[in-house]
């Protein structure tokens, strides 16, 4: 695990954000999501991402420029976070990415808390864990528990300093080993269920799911 203080931290590069869901997908791992809460700050690190690109993506809450009070936000230009509530009872959490009016969004499905503080105060919020430590917040709705994050978040604007829910720049996504495959759980999404758009650090113990057939995936040209 690594212990990434927040000395010197930079939020996250606009440029990043202004990006089409499938370009920030991969370039997400390895940031820092910071959450602000009253029992102090936890850092934690993008270790699996999931693209939803557009009103094309049968798989977007977006789909077909679908525009209601529940996916307003996916239209807004990039920078702010899109959460909603899945089974009644379970919070996800994005990225919107891309430019105003173009449904763009990225799922983070997991994180990897940077010091055993983080963690601690993720295991508070989160509640009893059974079994390997990564149960803490490797999937996007026990994430979202352990951080706190739920709908009172939504239109968060996630490249501001002094943001409740904010990213920062962390490690270099070009130098990290990626791998991606489809994405998990949307097979109502026809042939876009078969999209390779998710993205995860190869070996990484905080993934939620081992792809069957990886494919590794480069972000040097």
């Amino acid at each position: 695990m690594m212990n990434r203080g927040n000395e010197g931290s930079q939020l996250i590069s606009p440029s990043l954000l202004a990006m089409t869901a499938l370009e920030a997908a991969p370039r997400l791992l390895g940031q820092t999501l910071v959450r602000e809460t009253e029992d102090g700050e936890i850092r934690c690190r993008i270790v699996e991402t999931e693209s939803y690109g557009g009103a094309e993506d049968k798989g977007s809450h977006a789909y077909g420029n679908r525009r209601t009070a529940r996916t307003e936000t996916m239209f807004a230009a990039g920078g702010l976070a899109y959460v909603y509530l899945i089974y009644g009872m379970y919070h996800c959490v994005n990225v919107v990415v891309g430019d105003a009016d173009d449904p763009q969004a990225v799922l983070i499905r997991a994180v990897e808390p940077l010091s055993g503080h983080d963690a601690e105060l993720m295991r508070r919020y989160r509640g009893s864990v059974s079994g390997k430590a990564a149960n803490l917040c490797n999937g996007p709705g026990k994430l979202c528990r352990a951080l706190r994050i739920d709908r009172s978040l939504n239109g968060c604007a996630l490249g501001h300093a002094d943001s409740p829910l904010r990213l920062e720049s962390g490690d270099r996504a070009d130098e990290l080993p990626i791998i991606q495959s489809p994405r998990i759980n949307i097979d109502y999404a026809e042939e876009y269920a078969l999209k390779p758009w998710r993205f995860y650090i190869d070996g990484h113990p905080y993934v939620s799911v081992k792809a069957p057939e990886p494919l590794p995936f480069s972000l040097r040209g």
